[in-house]
Parts: C-alpha cells; sequence; structure tokens
C-alpha cells in the first residue's frame, strides 16, 4: 500500500506529512518507556524483519497480491510507540534506497501504513486481552484479530485522505469499495503472519513480546495432594536472559526472506497498485526521486541475474534497515536512562 507519488496533491501531502512528524515526535517519547536492554536491539530487528516479509508478496485474487503492513506486529511484540517508529523506520528506507512509496508521499504513507495500523490493532488486541483469560492463546488470538482488522483500516484512511487531496476526479465511493474489498483479503494474510510470528516468539520467549507481558501462567506445586501457586521468583537479570540467540536467529530468518524467498513472491500488483489502474487514480502519478538508486525496484543496477540482484538488494536492505533501526531505538533507550540518571542524581537525600 505504498502510495507513490503524485497521487495526494501537494497541501495535502504537507498536512500529512505534519500529522506524521508529531506522531513519530509523541512516539520517541513514548518509547522510551517501552524500551529496555533487551527491547532496543528486538525493536531493530522487528523494523529488519517487517522489510523482509513485506517483500513477500502473496496473492489475494486474480491479478492481485498483498503483502504485510507490520503495523499490528511491531506494536504487539515492541509496544505501540516503538511499532509506529519500526514501521517509520522501514518506510523511509523502502523510500530512500528502493524507490518503494513516494517521498513526497512520505508523509501519507506514515500516516496510513504505520499510524493507523498500529493505533486500531493495538487498540483490538488490548480491547480483546481485556475479555479473554489471561492465557497465551489468547495473545494470539487477538493479535490476528488486531492485525485482520488493522489492514481494512489503513485502506479507509487512505480513502478518506484521497477524497480530500486526491489529484484525479474518481468517484470516491468506487475507490472506498475497491480499497476495502480487496484489502481485506489481504488482512487475512496479515493475520496469519502476525498470529504466527507472535506465536512463536511466545513459544520461546514470552517475555519479550510486549503484549504478552503479565499472562505467565505460575509455577504449580503439588503439596499435601493439592495444587498450590509457587513462590514468585525474582526477575532473572537482564545478561541472564540474553537474547543474542533470538536476535540471531530473527535477523538470520529476515535475511533468508528477502535474500532468497523474496524472488518467488507474487509479481501481481498490490492492492493499491490494482486499484490505482483500474480507477485511474494513478493518472498522475510522478517518477519517484530516488529513481536512479543503485538499488531502484529491489534489485541491484548492473547485477544481470534477477535472481541474484533480488536478493543481494533484500540482504542490503535488512541489513541498513537494522542498523538503523537499533542506532535509534539504542539512541532513544540510553536518553531515557540519561534522564533517569540525571534525576536520580539531582533528588535530595535523606538527612
Amino acid at each position: 500500500m505504498h502510495v507513490p507519488d503524485g497521487f495526494i496533491n501537494a497541501p495535502v501531502s504537507v498536512a500529512a506529512g505534519v500529522v506524521a512528524a508529531a506522531a513519530v515526535g509523541v512516539s520517541l517519547r513514548g518509547a522510551r518507556r517501552e524500551l529496555d536492554e533487551r527491547t532496543a536491539p528486538l525493536a531493530g530487528l522487528v523494523a529488519a524483519f517487517i522489510f523482509a516479509v513485506q517483500m513477500l508478496n502473496f496473492p489475494v485474487a486474480a491479478g492481485t497480491s498483498g503483502h504485510l503492513l507490520g503495523g499490528a506486529l511491531a506494536a504487539i511484540l515492541v509496544g505501540p510507540y516503538t511499532g509506529v517508529l519500526c514501521v517509520s523506520v522501514v518506510l523511509l528506507m523502502q523510500g530512500l534506497l528502493f524507490a518503494d512509496g513516494g517521498l513526497t508521499a512520505l508523509g501519507v504513507n506514515i500516516t496510513v501504513m504505520g499510524v493507523v495500523t498500529v493505533v486500531v490493532a493495538y487498540a483490538i488486541f488490548r480491547g480483546l486481552l481485556a475479555v479473554l483469560p489471561a492465557t497465551r492463546r489468547s495473545v494470539t488470538v487477538a493479535a490476528f484479530t488486531g492485525a485482520l482488522l488493522s489492514v481494512p483500516a489503513a485502506a479507509t484512511a487512505f480513502t478518506a485522505v484521497y477524497a480530500v487531496g486526491g489529484t484525479t476526479d474518481v468517484a470516491i465511493g468506487k475507490v472506498f469499495t475497491a480499497m476495502v474489498g480487496v484489502h481485506v483479503l489481504i488482512g487475512i494474510g496479515e493475520a496469519v503472519i502476525t498470529a504466527a510470528t507472535v506465536g512463536a516468539v511466545i513459544a520461546v520467549r514470552p517475555d519479550l513480546v510486549h503484549g504478552a507481558r503479565g499472562l505467565s501462567a505460575p509455577l504449580k506445586l503439588r503439596v499435601g495432594g493439592e495444587l498450590v501457586d509457587a513462590p514468585a521468583a525474582a526477575p532473572a537479570p537482564v545478561a541472564a536472559r540474553s537474547i543474542r540467540k533470538v536476535w540471531i536467529t530473527g535477523l538470520v530468518t529476515a535475511l533468508v526472506l528477502a535474500g532468497f524467498v523474496s524472488y518467488y513472491a507474487s509479481a501481481s500488483p498490490d492492492g493499491l497498485e490494482k486499484v490505482a489502474a483500474d480507477k485511474g487514480i494513478d493518472a498522475k502519478v510522478e517518477d519517484h526521486a530516488a529513481a536512479g538508486s543503485p538499488l531502484a525496484d529491489y534489485g541491484v543496477k548492473d547485477v544481470d541475474d534477477a535472481r541474484l540482484s533480488g536478493g543481494l538488494a533484500g540482504v542490503i536492505g535488512v541489513g541498513a534497515t537494522v542498523a538503523v533501526g537499533t542506532g535509534i531505538f539504542w539512541t532513544v533507550r540510553r536518553r531515557r536512562s540519561d534522564e533517569l540518571t540525571a534525576t536520580s542524581a539531582s533528588a535530595p537525600t535523606a538527612g
């Protein structure tokens, strides 16, 4: 659902940019509360994983494909504020390096694909957890539902933006029906990927899933023939519960998906591209400012072998995204630590 340059007029693109900048600013402050020594590197990995999976377009209808948006997955794994930042990093890397998603439309894309998906998915996720049993299975079910509904919500948000600032004269009702219809199908794929990923992480390290915190069942002991709760154990120190294995496994998975599996992804246009072509939304589309990039269209310039070119581009994209994302999240975390240290140092001591 990457909106290219030329779909939305300049005033609305600027307004969307202001909204996106405000959302990123709020998320930077909120992420300080979500990030710690474990989740900061994990957040960079989540961004890289979303980048990789977005390369895997899957067929959803005749001549139409879809791909992960990632807002629900990021919000549930690392928190909603950090989730907005994860998707924003992915969109920034895609726009600058791969000419995917217009640069003038970056604010629209962050608002629609990052903010709307995260807000909708996480609100539904938390609402369901409030009424479902406090189990890991409930987390997976809530993740599936939140992801499923976040995609048509993003399609609705795009339609609203287009209704205000669209550059072509197309009946909004037709755009809305087509966009929501195809993105409901894409939402099913989004839900399956999100639930499977969240479930896999919960199975090995539930403590690393932001949305599953506090849901661990207490250890039971049999005393006098009856099961009773065991005394709560002290939290394991961060060093003792290293995320190194999880991080390495996740990074290798992302590299394999982007560097190898992506070659077999559907070549059909995604939901927005298909609707735009069918309804005439793309009549005034503009060439991407980064169209001359050596990595434009997810291929390496001057590498003739399509499989090798796409694979190298995917690997470079994953590496760049994890490096930039991890750097940002560590900086946010360090700033929070510095603030806490300064506050502690300035607090009066008891006499």
